[in-house]
């Protein structure tokens, strides 16, 4: 979908370098989530030809990690359709094993030139992370920040160590809201993503697949793009 028409191209008309590529993918996916928070979404590819069209493959275009949140499904936020993204959900966007792997079989199998990880307004997994932790964020001793530090590290849940070590970065670069948390937070996904990740890091590196961050605003629906 190169347009904000119903009328999908063939591969052929798509760019022809994956930088190109990725931006054209990102900008659809952008202009689909106008038109999603204007009220005005298509709906495309979501018909039966499509449906039919995808029975023996699919080309996506992009992969997107996005948190599990039921008022964040990426395909209706970016007015997609059947075929487009290839999506991995988790509470707060936390990556592991199964998660990182899905994402490298996007980029190696399916080819993907884009990688979106999107965080998101409101967002359950950073405001019970910070509701857990909040005596210790709220201590500016050096001990409480130790303390809070050692919390973080030892928990059982796999969400307060990652979204607590989100808290824990933000609060050192003086940033406190939740907002700023959740923001934070996207950054580092795609920080440990990249650095945990040989496949990801060396498709980066070989220009074959480009990674951005957003966060999906619920109250207004628009996807706010973020720059590290």
């Amino acid at each position: 979908m190169t347009d904000e028409s119903n009328a999908q191209p063939e591969h052929s008309e798509q760019p022809e370098t994956t930088e190109a590529k990725a931006t054209a993918a990102w900008s659809r996916m952008l202009a689909g989530n106008r038109r999603f928070s204007q009220g005005s979404a298509e709906h495309p590819w979501q018909d039966k030809e499509t449906r039919e069209s995808l029975i023996d493959a699919q080309h996506p275009d992009a992969a997107v990690l996005s948190c599990s949140d039921s008022r964040v499904p990426p395909e209706i936020v970016f007015d997609q359709g059947l075929g487009d993204m290839f999506t991995i959900r988790t509470a707060g966007e936390v990556l592991d094993d199964a998660v990182v792997a899905s994402l490298e079989f996007a980029v190696e199998a399916l080819k993907v030139s884009l990688l979106v990880v999107l965080g998101h307004e409101h967002c359950g997994a950073v405001a019970s992370t910070v509701a857990q932790l909040k005596t210790l964020i709220d201590d500016s001793t050096l001990d409480g920040q130790s303390d809070l530090a050692k919390t973080i590290a030892e928990s059982d849940s796999i969400i307060t160590r990652s979204v607590g070590a989100s808290i824990q970065a933000a609060r050192e670069s003086y940033l406190t809201s939740t907002d700023d948390f959740e923001r934070v937070h996207v950054a580092r996904t795609i920080e440990a993503l990249v650095n945990g990740s040989t496949t990801i890091r060396q498709a980066i590196a070989e220009q074959r697949v480009t990674i951005v961050g957003a966060r999906y605003q619920v109250t207004n629906g628009k996807v706010e793009v973020l720059s590290f």
